[in-house]
């Protein structure tokens, strides 16, 4: 069986993403579901205009992984056992598309294809859930209040490991044409969020409302290297909209102080922070720094390849042209480096305000 793969914090957006992946693919049927208010499970299978099925579950532990491994996971393998040859799986609403394929593929392994993975998203709203500092639940996306995730969070996440980006208007979107705002393909906002989605996910297909859909271009190998923790990937040509990424690598430890002192300063204004660090005071270890929006944060990935000597710093931001620097985030980062004197005498670089040492 052929399977797409669709995510969205809009489910209407997930709907009709969904059906534009199905008529590219004719015979498709198409599963939606939804977790609701009290751990019900809404699932709906449609075979073209007819509703094939609608049904409620009640799940003893209501999450969005129960979710996906007692409903999803099952609807699956029953759909294939019906000798269905493709559907597209309409994922709940902050469901990540990497959530989902490791579960089916660890309970149906060769029995599935990934044909395609699809985030539907407003590129006008995109902007602005970058930037929202609520999480997926107190923003209604979940019905999870454990949910802390953001959904700038999300939505970088699903960029980085999907293979198509559709663009569909969201509630806000399409209340413009109702009040006479225009159509919102049309606006500027509409505009920059495509343009903020090439910086962010240059690898994948961006389909607007009347495109042509590409099936059947899901790598999971390429997948999995942009997903890797310290990736740094970047567009390959310099960009001349209102977003631009800057990219800069230090061959030296990073002092980690003045580190401390300059994160903040790196992240102001970016929309997307990411790389790998090399810290003094960590010298063995790879670290990932990562940062969407209002939250940065640092993990340790493992040591370093001495026998590659892959060690080093790169880092690269994404933002807006008028707030992302390139000459003063390479200079930050340089000044960061620990000298050649510091390095010989070992002054500067024992203490661990980032408190790498201990919890890495």
């Amino acid at each position: 069986m052929h399977l797409s793969v669709v995510s969205s914090l809009d489910s209407e957006c997930r709907e009709e993403a969904s059906e534009r992946v199905a008529v590219a693919n004719p015979g498709s049927v198409v599963v939606h579901h939804d977790l609701l208010e009290g751990s019900v499970v809404l699932r709906r299978i449609r075979l073209g205009q007819s509703l094939l099925e609608r049904s409620e579950t009640i799940l003893e532990h209501g999450c969005l992984s129960c979710t996906v491994r007692l409903d999803v996971v099952p609807t699956v393998e029953r759909l294939a056992g019906l000798g269905y040859g493709h559907a597209v799986l309409g994922l709940p609403p902050g469901v990540s598309v990497e959530a989902a394929l490791t579960d089916i593929r660890r309970a149906l392994g060769s029995a599935v294809t990934i044909d395609n993975a699809v985030l539907a998203v407003d590129p006008a709203e995109l902007e602005d859930h970058i930037w929202d500092k609520h999480t997926l639940y107190e923003s209604g996306f979940t019905s999870m209040p454990e949910d802390d995730r953001t959904s700038g969070e999300f939505l970088v996440g699903e960029l980085l490991r999907v293979d198509t980006v559709m663009a569909q208007p969201g509630i806000g979107s399409r209340l413009g044409p109702i009040l006479g705002g225009g159509p919102a393909e049309a606006s500027e906002a509409w505009g920059h969020g495509n343009a903020l989605i090439r910086q962010l996910a240059p690898h994948a297909t961006v389909s607007e409302a009347h495109d042509v859909f590409r099936p059947g271009c899901y790598n999971p190998t390429e997948a999995r290297a942009r997903t890797r923790r310290g990736t740094v990937r970047v567009p390959e040509e310099a960009a001349t909209g209102p977003f631009h990424t800057v990219l800069h690598s230090v061959p030296r430890p990073l002092h980690p102080g003045r580190f401390t002192q300059a994160l903040p300063e790196l992240a102001a204004g970016s929309h997307w922070l990411r790389g790998r660090l090399w810290i003094a005071s960590a010298a063995s270890k790879r670290i990932a720094v990562q940062g969407v929006g209002p939250r940065v944060w640092l993990e340790s990935t493992g040591d370093w390849q001495p026998q590659i000597d892959d060690r080093g710093t790169v880092i690269a931001v994404t933002g807006r042209q008028d707030d992302v620097d390139a000459g003063e985030i390479r200079s930050l980062l340089d000044s960061c480096q620990v000298s050649a004197d510091e390095m010989s005498s070992g002054l500067g670089v024992l203490e661990d305000p980032l408190g790498l040492e201990s919890s890495l």
